[in-house]
């Protein structure tokens, strides 16, 4: 894929701008369609409890589904979006929400193992770095706490992979990368060496969609399986 193919952080913004004026419609589109995936990263991440990081809120569809037991950060790069968002907690008084953000998922201006659990719902392949995203994940997540995904992975082969690299250019006008394989987040678990995959699992509709968990992993155990990914 060569560079001019990948998203860029100005093109991500345009598009979700554009997706913010018509918020009514978005949460039309997005809202039953990814209810499923939405419903079950919420409740790993409540089984996990405590502080959690919800990346990606966008207008704040998911917040009314948490319980209320635990505290929820929402952050987001579409200023217009997370406006949406606020508007969303004060209409319906959501006191778990702790703040919401206006943030870069590169760079997320918090410290080190700061959430007991990040979710992110169909962000992993809207941002320009998947991996350096990740990798900011791994960074404010405490040891034994988790980061939880739900996502469209692309095909590894056949027609479906045809059809999404087909379509990839007018997706990423869209703000999102179809073509985006499992293989990517598996090298990057063994890169990154703090976090270990303890579930996969497909998510309706179709199965085209999948709910993946990593462990945050000690410090300690990094040099291990940094050797372990040199061979």
């Amino acid at each position: 894929m060569s560079m001019t193919d990948e998203l860029s952080n100005d093109s991500v913004a345009k598009a979700y701008a554009q997706w913010a004026r018509f918020a009514p419609i978005y949460d039309l589109v997005f809202g039953p369609a990814f209810a499923q995936g939405r419903k079950a990263t919420i409740a790993a991440a409540e089984r996990v409890g405590g502080r959690i990081l919800d990346v990606g809120v966008g207008t704040g569809i998911s917040l009314k589904e948490y319980s209320g037991k635990n505290r929820v950060v929402g952050v987001d790069y579409s200023e217009p979006m997370l406006r949406k968002a606020q508007q969303r907690v004060k209409e319906h008084r959501l006191q778990h929400v702790e703040a919401l953000a206006v943030m870069d998922g590169t760079r997320l201006g918090f410290p080190d193992g700061a959430f007991d659990a990040v979710l992110a719902q169909y962000v992993i392949t809207t941002v320009p770095d998947p991996e350096g995203t990740l990798d900011e994940f791994a960074r404010v997540t405490r040891t034994g706490g988790e980061i939880i995904l739900v996502n469209h992975l692309g095909a590894e082969r056949g027609l479906r992979r045809d059809l999404e690299r087909s379509f990839a250019p007018v997706a990423r006008k869209l703000g999102w990368q179809p073509e985006f394989a499992w293989t990517r987040l598996e090298q990057w678990a063994t890169r990154n060496g703090l976090v270990r995959v303890i579930e996969r699992r497909q998510m309706p509709p179709l199965g085209h969609f999948s709910l993946i968990r990593f462990e945050r992993l000690s410090a300690a155990k990094r040099p291990q399986m940094a050797g372990l990914a040199t061979g």
